[in-house]
């Protein structure tokens, strides 16, 4: 195999979206400039994919091709037998540098100095016209592989029909169909393999790349599923006291749970921010509306009665939130559960898995007239079925987006149809050691990272896992 890396050259027309293509393909929402005005790209420049810290494939991104029927005429009247080798004579000439043609001079200079390949981007949403014939024509008589990279597949303008008869025409039948916003499942390791049958001397390399990417998403996966369980784990070990006299008067009631609701946003705003910098996105780069987030519109959602409700009786815990667990329920309390129960039976059987230190803790803010506010489980599942959506939805989207990621779950789904739901009967059960442990919460002045804390996080991470990995696979 060559000592040096493989290198693609990235060509097209201008705004095919060749610069968004390389954010996605190697995950840089920061690399080049993305812009609707034509000609955003003046340079080629380099840009590689690293996996496991090192490089593994060089990109460089070329200016737009702008007028390739004036080229291709003016390319008749060069010496040589040959169309590559007029390309060669008027490489050396005056206009290939700071002439009519720089633009393209630049893109043919690094295809054949630079490229092993060029990766043709096709902006499938235009329609064919002449001086795309042009451009193919120029770049196969270039004597490089040209892999056709159809984007913006999935626009409800894309004519891909005319594309694929453009390319059977140039003799160009293998292709990859790709969205740089949204990639198609799969679409990224067909790139590769289809790259690999280009350049038999690079195959091995490039299937390894495959394999590569393929590891590195299950491991964002897990680490993605690690980042939930310790928001959860966190959340279920949530709190707060209050006189049974202030939740008794409304208005105090009412500011006590949004006071309680916002710090378990809190929580939730770290995590997303954490899935954002797993993903390699910035801040602000997804608002879901449904899952708490930075301004806090998503908590509506998070506490809603009704969707709270739905829960309990998907999972079979009752009409009421926390019927059966001995709390009192008051869904005024929007998915808080009062943990001072209204009897000794109730007590006891509400506190007896979470060991007698709960229980007497119970026992005496039932004397002192001191109530405990905790999250219900029904919240939980919420929270977890938002961040596994979250998750995924990050694990597809593309880095050349330039809108904010808007995910609305399906208000009349009842949550847990398509999400973890067939595992969160026994997610709620992982996750209860929290409800004895209020050090578990991060962030809390007692924070109590023991190994114990950390086995209860992978217990839950494991199912999270379990559905994330079993969910990715889906188209």
């Amino acid at each position: 195999m060559p000592d040096r890396l493989p290198c693609i050259a990235v060509v097209g027309h201008t705004n095919a979206g060749k610069t968004s293509l390389l954010r996605t393909l190697t995950r840089q929402v920061d690399f080049g400039r993305v812009s609707d005005r034509p000609g955003t790209t003046r340079h080629a420049e380099a840009v590689a994919l690293r996996l496991g810290g090192q490089e593994q494939i060089r990109f460089v991104d070329t200016p737009g091709l702008e007028d390739a029927v004036a080229l291709g005429e003016f390319l008749q009247q060069q010496a040589g037998d040959t169309r590559l080798q007029r390309i060669e004579a008027f490489l050396r000439g005056p206009e290939a540098r700071g002439g009519a043609f720089e633009q393209e001079a630049k893109v043919l200079r690094t295809l054949l100095e630079r490229a092993d390949a060029a990766m043709l981007v096709l902006d499938v949403r235009e329609p064919v016209l002449p001086k795309y014939r042009a451009e193919l024509e120029l770049l196969v008589a270039c004597a490089r592989p040209v892999m056709p990279v159809l984007n913006f597949v999935r626009s409800q303008r894309a004519r891909s029909a005319e594309w694929h008869q453009l390319l059977r025409e140039a003799g160009l039948h293998a292709r990859v169909e790709f969205d740089a916003v949204a990639p198609l499942h799969g679409a990224e390791q067909q790139l590769y393999n289809d790259l690999a049958a280009l350049l038999p001397a690079r195959r091995a390399h490039l299937l390894h790349i495959v394999e590569r990417l393929a590891l590195q998403a299950r491991d964002r996966l897990r680490a993605a599923a690690r980042v939930a369980a310790d928001v959860l784990v966190s959340v279920a070990a949530m709190r707060r006291t209050a006189p049974a006299v202030d939740l008794a008067d409304a208005l105090r009631r009412q500011a006590f749970v949004a006071a309680f609701q916002q710090e378990v946003e809190g929580h939730v705003r770290r995590g997303v921010a954490q899935l954002l910098d797993l993903y390699g996105f910035r801040p602000g780069d997804a608002e879901l509306d449904g899952l708490p987030a930075t301004d806090g519109r998503w908590a509506s959602d998070l506490f809603n009665p009704a969707l709270l409700k739905q829960v309990s009786l998907r999972l079979g815990w009752g009409a009421l939130v926390g019927a059966g667990a001995g709390a009192v329920v008051d869904l005024a309390l929007a998915g808080l559960s009062l943990g001072a129960a209204t009897g000794m039976g109730a007590a006891l059987g509400s506190a007896a898995s979470g060991g007698w230190r709960p229980l007497w803790r119970k026992l005496q803010n039932r004397l002192t007239g001191v109530r405990e506010v905790t999250v219900e489980d029904a919240v939980l599942v919420l929270l977890a079925d938002r961040l596994c959506t979250l998750a995924l939805a990050l694990a597809r989207r593309g880095h050349a987006a330039e809108q904010q990621l808007m995910l609305a779950p399906d208000r009349d789904a009842q949550p847990g149809d398509d999400g973890p739901g067939r595992d969160l009967a026994i997610l709620a059960r992982a996750l209860a050691p929290a409800r004895a442990h209020p050090a578990w919460e991060r962030g809390s002045s007692r924070f109590d990272d023991s190994a114990t804390r950390a086995a209860a996080c992978d217990a839950v991470a494991g199912q999270l896992q379990a559905f994330l990995l079993r969910s990715a696979e889906q188209p």
